[in-house]
């Protein structure tokens, strides 16, 4: 059992720099790789929300390459705890609601499935799991968040720890 740590504001909650830990598993081939870097949430100029843009290296088959991405998380119109989560290009990636400090969602990707766990653990640490599954894909993503102090934070709010009854439990 672990506990989650609710969110009330999730762009104040992702706003500002974080470290970037994340294991790549080929659960066909049993490959394996991994990815080192770090993520920056900033705001948008054109809408409320944040720009995501992640930079690293990424390792596979002993081989390092320079990877990046980048996202944009919409304020969604029902609560401050959720985000509307959009390719650079503006393409509907997922949905995300970390009210609870957990949630999980689908992206149909061609004939493949990407299925998303978020978990907060407190307010300097998160991780997604993504289980990649169909014809062409059967991975397994671990990635783990931890808040770079040196590349500022969130609201000052989203940061005090929460009540335990304000708490909810599960399975992490």
């Amino acid at each position: 059992m672990s506990e989650y740590w609710p969110v009330t504001d999730v762009l104040a909650y992702l706003a500002g720099g974080w470290r970037v830990e994340r294991s790549v598993r080929d659960l066909a081939s049993g490959a394996r790789g991994s990815f080192s870097g770090a993520t920056v949430f900033e705001p948008l100029d054109d809408e409320k929300g944040l720009l995501h843009h992640e930079s690293g290296t990424f390792v596979w088959q002993d081989v390092a390459r320079p990877a990046e991405r980048t996202l944009r998380f919409l304020a969604d119109d029902d609560g401050a705890g959720r985000a509307d989560v959009r390719f650079a290009d503006g393409r509907p990636f997922h949905d995300l609601d970390l009210t609870s400090g957990h949630h999980v969602t689908d992206h149909p990707c061609a004939a493949d499935l990407y299925r998303g766990e978020f978990t907060v653990h407190d307010a300097d640490h998160w991780r997604t799991v993504w289980r990649v599954g169909g014809p062409a894909k059967d991975l397994l993503l671990t990635t783990d968040y931890t808040r770079d102090s040196e590349r500022g934070s969130g609201h000052d709010s989203e940061r005090k720890p929460q009540h335990a009854s304000e708490r909810n439990s599960g399975q992490g």
